[in-house]
């Protein structure tokens, strides 16, 4: 194995490389009003029921929205959607402009929440709140997944990863270990 010179790391910089996994697209509406916002910052947190953990800003013009909607849509975008997301993420939804029509996407109805999917996305996942009690302190939004629609191709899509100060890395190859994987160990 290879071993690495390191150097002292601005702490402020950690999330470049901890970065949790794939830049996600969550949809909403709240009183008629849809909205899409690009989130980095969530976790899964349980199988069964399905639990994802998400951190929302306060400032985030999404974050009355969903909170007081208490549901949402994790949409899945692929790499080729970037110039999409860095769109998207760079408007405001308080700036009141229909982000479907402005960037090209197509809502998409939702069987069991009432937020839109956006149709060009890999996967949406149906979201409902399971738990709002770390909300006011840490704007973290546990949700379980109610519903999820997947794409039938590619097996393996490749997704974006946001590393800070604009720059991004697609997901790409695996590694299998199948044979060698134990699951309870990860």
């Amino acid at each position: 194995m290879k071993t690495y010179e390191k150097r002292s790391f601005p702490l402020t910089q950690v999330r470049q490389l901890l970065e949790p996994g794939p830049i996600v697209l969550v949809s909403s509406r709240w009183k008629g009003e849809d909205n899409i916002m690009v989130m980095g910052w969530h976790m899964m947190l349980g199988f069964s029921p399905a639990l994802f953990g998400c951190y929302i800003w306060e400032g985030n013009h999404s974050f009355e929205m969903i909170r007081r909607s208490r549901q949402c849509v994790i949409n899945l975008p692929t790499a080729d959607m970037v110039d999409t997301v860095v769109a998207v993420g760079n408007s405001s939804g308080a700036e009141r402009i229909n982000k479907f029509g402005t960037f090209g996407l197509t809502p998409g109805r939702a069987q069991i929440v009432d937020a839109p999917l956006i149709t060009e996305c890999y996967a949406n996942f149906e979201c409902k709140l399971a738990d709002d009690r770390q909300i006011d302190e840490y704007g973290l939004f546990i949700w379980e997944i109610v519903k999820a629609h997947v794409a039938t191709s590619p097996k393996r899509p490749e997704t974006l990863h946001y590393r800070g100060n604009g720059e991004f890395m697609v997901s790409g190859g695996h590694i299998s270990r199948r044979s060698k994987f134990k699951p309870q160990n990860l």
